[in-house]
């Protein structure tokens, strides 16, 4: 199966061939520095350094990750790699992008399990966890200036935000609620 997203030329999509070596060393790039905070590293490898797509592009596959069961850098992975070179461009994709962090996390949870009763580790994972909370929201600003999203897409996100994030209400009714409305809200904008 694979997912059209943003492939038009016309449209200002890149349109390019991307090899299989160079899907795999990108992600692997991509899971090597972005340990604790994928996406931003993800944006910048992707779109600044690689050019691989656009803006636009990014943002809706980035979009359709985030409502796929799974981490969203992960299904961005699969919606890329098979949109450029098919299943082995899936499976080059996630194989890059998980090998680094795999030896890292396995690396650090062994020295964890020494030092985990130690009062400044604990510290130092607190202030680790704001700095990429900080990561994903510079990420989201960054995004919407160079997207500039319509009064709807910001009331939906205000919606979203509000419902999750500051409500506490569970996802999954929430996006189940908010994607109908908002393709319903779009369609009824492109017939108007």
């Amino acid at each position: 199966m694979s997912i059209d997203i943003g492939q038009d030329a016309a449209a200002g999509g890149m349109a390019r061939s991307v090899g299989k070596t160079e899907l795999f060393l990108g992600f692997l790039k991509i899971g090597m520095l972005g340990f604790g905070g994928i996406a931003p590293w993800a944006r910048h490898v992707i779109i600044e350094e690689r050019r691989w797509l656009t803006e636009q592009e990014f943002a809706a596959i980035l979009g359709i990750g985030q409502i796929l069961p799974g981490p969203n850098t992960m299904n961005a992975a699969v919606i890329i790699g098979d949109r450029f070179q098919g299943v082995a461009g899936v499976l080059l994709c996630l194989c890059g992008q998980m090998a680094v962090p795999l030896v890292i996390v396995t690396s650090l949870a062994v020295g964890y399990e020494r030092v985990s009763s130690v009062p400044e580790v604990n510290a130092a994972l607190v202030g680790a966890a704001a700095g990429a909370a900080g990561l994903v929201m510079g990420t989201a600003v960054k995004m919407a200036r160079k997207i500039r999203p319509t009064p709807r897409a910001l009331l939906t996100t205000g919606a979203a935000f509000v419902s999750v994030g500051l409500r506490a209400w569970p996802l999954v009714p929430v996006v189940a609620v908010l994607v109908p409305l908002s393709i319903a809200a779009a369609a009824r904008e492109r017939r108007a």
